[in-house]
Order: structure tokens, then sequence, then C-alpha cells
């Protein structure tokens, strides 16, 4: 008998080859991916087009307003060509800032600080005291955006620095003119309106994208658990449907031994009874929450079988995938029908790998016809592979799925 009992195995391995065992994630892992990657997604469009709002602001007032300013009144400057250079300076800084920015390159944004900063002493020195708070003097207007898309991501403290140091240079040139009371005046509106403006836009396209965020991930989680819920209640459904098929035909049988037309002693009842007793365990199986639930639901049929005095041998090799349980359903159940019927010993081999999963079953051959089960041959439903064979001394069935 151990000679016969070794061929079906060998035939077992050498179709599906071992494969190490892996580690898999659980079903969940998936869904908590996808719940993670629509928010951040979302932010992501969030912040792209608030720094897109940030660089066109930016170079309106450069450009728009700045330039044309400075062109008008250029020869009024004090030291012109300084004002000119230091705007083209800023502009080539500016676009570099600016391209970087909408590429979401990481900036390098000290350095940049530190050349926007010198331009700006120079231009307050260099514009003279008449256009000291006239429109001529960019860098009251232009110079605090481009701060704005140096530190762009980062935290606010930082832009509140540079807008600091560019009204302490401002203070010097206008405290370098002996201001009056008026001139006191303008300074203080225009270094409000400085703070004010960028760190407000700054702020607030933070405080966007966290919204978006967060907003995004509110919605993620609904329809995260609604679409669980329906598939709940479908499986609930289901298997309503399924457990009243059991019951039904569980109820057959006790209905027939208690009204006397089914003798418990005969072979056929009593594989009746087998058959129905592990289709209601495998279902009461394939609902628990375990690592590997195929593995699961074959340890549950074999403890059946062995309850009922059949000895049986399980063999794992490999750690199955996740599988689903309409696929683990049709591994399973064509092997319980054979354990049913099952006499003298049985040995169950499982061989699993990422992409296959392969089922077989060895019980000795007995005379007669098949009580359960198709007729020797090969059969597919659908990903699932069906090979049962009979030689007069062993019976082999195998299920097989490939992914």
């Amino acid at each position: 008998m151990s000679a016969d009992l070794d061929v079906p195995t060998d035939r077992a391995a050498t179709r599906a080859a071992p494969a190490p065992q892996q580690q898999y994630g659980t079903a969940s892992e998936p869904r908590e991916a996808a719940a993670l990657a629509a928010p951040a997604a979302v932010a992501r469009a969030s912040d792209r087009g608030a720094r897109i709002v940030v660089v066109g602001i930016a170079w309106a007032w450069h450009v728009a307003i700045g330039l044309p300013a400075v062109l008008g009144v250029r020869t009024e400057f004090a030291a012109p060509a300084v004002v000119l250079g230091c705007w083209g300076l800023v502009a080539v800084a500016g676009a570099a800032a600016g391209i970087l920015l909408l590429r979401g390159t990481p900036l390098p944004p000290w350095p940049l600080a530190g050349l926007l900063l010198a331009a700006d002493a120079a231009v307050f020195a260099a514009v003279g005291e008449q256009h000291l708070f006239g429109a001529p003097n960019w860098v009251w207007s232009t110079l605090g955006w481009f701060f704005v898309l140096m530190l762009w991501g980062r935290r606010v403290v930082g832009l509140i620095a540079l807008l600091t140091a560019h009204t302490f240079i401002a203070l010097v040139a206008v405290l370098a003119h002996g201001p009056g009371t008026a001139d006191l005046a303008r300074f203080t509106m225009y270094v409000y309106g400085t703070f004010s403006l960028q760190v407000a836009v700054f702020v607030g396209g933070t405080t966007i994208v966290g919204l978006a965020r967060d907003r995004a991930a509110t919605a993620t989680a609904m329809h995260t658990m609604a679409a669980e819920r329906a598939a709940a209640e479908r499986g609930r459904r289901e298997r309503r449907d399924r457990l009243a098929l059991a019951g039904a035909a569980a109820g057959r049988v006790l209905g027939e031994l208690a009204d006397g037309t089914a003798d418990p002693d005969d072979p056929e009842v009593q594989r009746r009874c087998v058959l129905a007793a592990a289709r209601l365990r495998r279902m009461i199986a394939e609902s628990d929450d375990v690592p590997d639930p195929l593995l699961h639901e074959l340890r549950a049929a074999a403890d059946l079988a062995e309850r009922n005095g059949l000895p049986i041998d399980l063999v794992t090799i490999g750690s199955p995938p996740p599988l689903p349980v309409e696929i683990r359903r049709r591994l399973a159940d064509p092997l319980a029908g054979h354990l049913a019927d099952a006499q003298g010993w049985a040995r169950l081999t499982v061989v699993s790998g990422p992409d296959e999963v392969v089922i077989s079953l060895v019980t000795p051959d007995k005379e007669g016809p098949e009580a359960t089960g198709p007729p020797p041959g090969e059969y597919d439903h659908g990903p699932v592979q069906h090979l049962y064979e009979r030689d007069g001394d062993i019976r082999w069935a195998q299920t097989r799925w490939r992914k």
C-alpha cells in the first residue's frame, strides 16, 4: 500500500513544483493602500493648483506692474543700471524657482533668498528718495512673492523671517532719507500689505491642501465603508442561500432517518450524512478570520473525516496566496465530496505558490460505481481545474488554481 500511496504524491509534486514559503498580505491591505492613495492624490492636485496661482501672481507683479513702472522713470533713478540689473537678476532667480516649484523639485531656498535680499538692499539704495514709495521701487510689491515661491511647502516661520529682513532693509532706507511722519505712515502701510498678502496666501495654500486631503480621506472612507457594507450584505445573502441548500440536504437525510425510511447502517446513508456535515462545517470555516483560510477549510474537512474514523495525512508545501471565497470553494468542495466517500485512509497534499495552488487527494479504490463526484476525467470550472483518476488500487483527485 505504501508504494501505491507514493505514486500520486510524486505526480502531484511534478505537476506543481514546491514554492518557498512567502509572506502574503491580507485582503485588507490593498483597500488600506487605496484609502491612503486617494487623499494623497487630491492633496497633490490641490497643491499644484496653488503653486500655479502663486507663480502667476509673482510674475504678474514683476512683469506687468514692476517692469513698466521701472522703464517709465528709469532716467530718474539714482543708479538706473542697478535697478534694471537687479530686476533682471530677480527675474532669472524667480524663473528658476517657478520652474522647479511647478515640477515638484526641491528648491535651494536660502541661497536664492540671500541673493534676493542683496538685490533688495541694492534697489532701495539705487531708486532714490523720489521713488522710494512709488511703483518704480518694485521690490515693495514683487520681492515677497518670490519669497513665497522659494519657501513653498515649508514652515511659515521662514517666510516671516525673510519678510522681516525685507522690512528691516526698507526701514534703513527710509531712515537714511530723514523721514517725516507721513513717510513713516506710508512705511507702516507698505509693511502691512507685504506681510498680510504673502503670509495669507502662503498659509491659505497650506490650509486648503490640508482640508482637501481631509475631505478626500473622509469621502474615501465613506465609499469604502459603503462598498464593504454592500459586499458583506451580498456575501450574507449568498451564504444564507448556500446554508439553506446545505440545510435542506441535511434535513432530508435526518427526516429519512427519523421516519425509518433510511437505514443508519447503509453506507450510502452514512456517506450522505458525512457529506452534508462536511458542507456545513466548511461553510462555518470559510467565514473565519485566519491567516490561511484555504488551509483552515481543508483542515476542517480533514478533521471531520478523522472524527468519522478515517485516518488522514495532511501535507502542506508553501503558503497559499489570498484567494476569494468562490475560488476556495471550488478548490475544496470536490475534495470534501471525495473524502465523504473515502474508506481506509486518505492523504491530502497542498502545494502552493504565488501564482498556483494544487490540492491532491489520494484514497484507496474500491469496487463499484462512483458514489460522489464526476466520473474519472478532467474538468474545468473557470480558473479552477478538477482532475480525477482511479486505477483499481487508488483513487486520485486534484483541484488546481492558476492565476
